[in-house]
């Protein structure tokens, strides 16, 4: 039985129940466990999400890994996806979100990943957990010119950004067309930047809301866990398509031209028909949870695909789609895993999946 550690990471309200004394021994600890065979200093990689108490988190969990030797890049408010992108990408060591995911503002939370850019598995957090109530925690203090340093690296954002364009510039241009217009709802999370210069970039038309961070703010009446603006947005704008985020931007939640909502399984169903008809869809098989519409587990028959079902939570669909060599995995809830593009919840990835399968037709 895990301590700290709940099924997505550690999450709590912040500065009562996750102190930054507790932060801090969860950064030395982690940096431990992390890259403890490692024969280099290790370098770690920090986002966060919009919330009033994501600067206070950053600082101490800093410290921590500054404490035990670690180097740090600080990425700034950014989306879940991005990190784990980035993580491959820098060949960092490992790195870590702050955030609470959909949960309102007085919560905050951590979620490690490790170097391969994937949630590390429970057997590693009860680890990290048995050196935090260790008298070993004393010992894992860097001294002279071992402390660690860390930098501000905001601009590697564009990377990520560069990430989409390289993937999908050709697809879009070729199936984009003038009168297709996609309504954002950024939960004013992570992503009420990022998704801007995504659809920008790419040149989709756009319409967005709920992208005014003020720290209190996030997820409030918005978002994926409060559809009803977005499907008003859509319908009053006749939008063709609506996309809600959640407050760390690793999963979404959909609405068509007419208001109706695309939930995670519908989702799963659109990309699997795609990448199917495309000789994509490895093995003709879907991973989702025990959570699944059985309405999936018919349409899944009826298209000539398997599913597979994990426990709840996008990380034992990760480990079983990695386990088996499956390519396509997510939750009821919105979390989409196109494990040929990134080995986390994407919801820009899946936006842009929709998009160039024409699958609003």
């Amino acid at each position: 039985m895990r301590k700290y550690f709940g099924t997505d990471g550690i999450r709590r309200i912040a500065n009562t129940e996750l102190t930054p004394e507790l932060v801090y021994k969860v950064a030395k600890a982690g940096a431990y466990v992390l890259s403890k065979h490692t024969d280099h200093a290790p370098t770690i990689l920090i986002g966060r999400d919009t919330r009033i108490s994501g600067t206070l988190i950053e600082s101490a969990m800093t410290a921590g890994f500054l404490s035990y030797g670690a180097n740090v890049k600080l990425l700034g408010v950014i989306p879940t996806p991005a990190v784990a992108y980035l993580t491959r990408k820098l060949n960092a060591d490992a790195s870590v979100v702050i955030s609470a995911s959909h949960n309102t503002f007085e919560f905050n939370g951590v979620k490690y990943f490790s170097n391969k850019g994937t949630k590390i598995p429970d057997e590693l957090e009860m680890e990290i957990e048995e050196i935090m109530d260790s008298g070993k925690i004393d010992e894992l203090t860097a001294i002279s010119e071992k402390i660690g340093v860390s930098e501000v690296r905001e601009d590697l954002i564009d990377e990520y950004v560069y990430f989409f364009r390289k993937t999908f510039d050709d697809n879009i241009e070729a199936n984009n067309t003038s009168d297709f217009t996609v309504g954002i709802d950024t939960a004013n999370g992570a992503t009420y930047k990022v998704a801007e210069k995504v659809f920008k970039t790419l040149g989709i038309k756009y319409k967005i809301i709920n992208n005014n961070p003020d720290g209190i703010n996030i997820n409030a009446n918005c978002g994926s866990t409060h559809l009803e603006a977005l499907k008003k947005f859509v319908v009053e704008n006749k939008l063709n398509l609506g996309v809600a985020y959640d407050g760390d931007g690793d999963r979404c939640l959909a609405v068509d031209e007419n208001g109706c909502e695309i939930d995670g399984d519908m989702m799963l169903a659109i990309i699997a028909k795609y990448l199917k008809n495309k000789g994509k869809l490895s093995k003709d098989t879907i991973v989702a949870t025990v959570m699944s519409n059985l309405g999936l587990n018919k349409y899944t028959k009826e298209n000539n695909m398997s599913l597979k079902q994990t426990k709840v939570g996008d990380r034992y669909v990760l480990e079983e789609m990695q386990k088996e060599g499956y390519n396509l995995g997510g939750e009821q809830s919105g979390h989409i895993i196109l494990l040929d593009y990134n080995p986390t919840g994407d919801r820009n990835t899946y936006i842009l999946n929709v998009n160039t399968s024409n699958a609003r037709e």
